[in-house]
């Protein structure tokens, strides 16, 4: 079996630099880039809260989140976390809504379970209504690109090896 990794691009694009997440995954998988490892599959979300967490019942052994986090000291602060069950909890989805603790905690409620999870964060500068990235969380894009390609890279050398790495807190 193909050992296979969810790449989830996640966040409002109407709000500011709650867009985070979809706009590095366009990046990420834009035609001229360096192609990912075939075992990598990148999905923009969006707010699409249940189409993640269905697809995340197809037993992926691996998932990494893209998104604005409130974690770091400036807006364009780039942080990855490694997420675990106990990390999520359960909680109530919204099916209008992307909400990652609600979606993460209600896989198992689903009948799945959570894999290894990894989340490719940036703290934003506004997530008022709005269509683009303000200029720190924009800046900020490059730098998660390099570390989605580092975590992927360790991920698939590890899965390939047998065993997934544990996270960077």
């Amino acid at each position: 079996m193909t050992q296979r990794v969810l790449v989830a691009g996640v966040g409002n694009l109407f709000l500011g630099d709650d867009g985070f997440g979809p706009e590095v995954v366009r990046r990420l998988a834009a035609p001229g880039q360096e192609p990912l490892p075939a075992s990598v599959r990148v999905v923009d979300y969006g707010i699409r809260g249940v189409h993640l967490a269905y697809d995340l019942l197809d037993d992926y052994d691996a998932l990494v989140v893209l998104d604005a986090i409130p974690r770091g000291d400036a807006p364009g602060d780039i942080t990855v976390l490694e997420v675990g069950p106990g990390d999520v909890g359960a909680s109530d989805l919204d099916a209008h809504g992307m909400n990652p603790v609600a979606v993460l905690g209600t896989v198992g409620s689903l009948g799945g379970s959570l894999p290894p999870t990894y989340v490719v964060g940036c703290r934003p500068e506004s997530l008022a209504e709005g269509i683009g990235l303000s200029e720190a969380v924009a800046a900020a894009v490059p730098t998660a690109i390099e570390e989605t390609r580092a975590l992927l890279a360790r991920l698939c050398a590890a899965l390939d090896a047998g065993s997934v790495p544990a996270g960077r807190r």
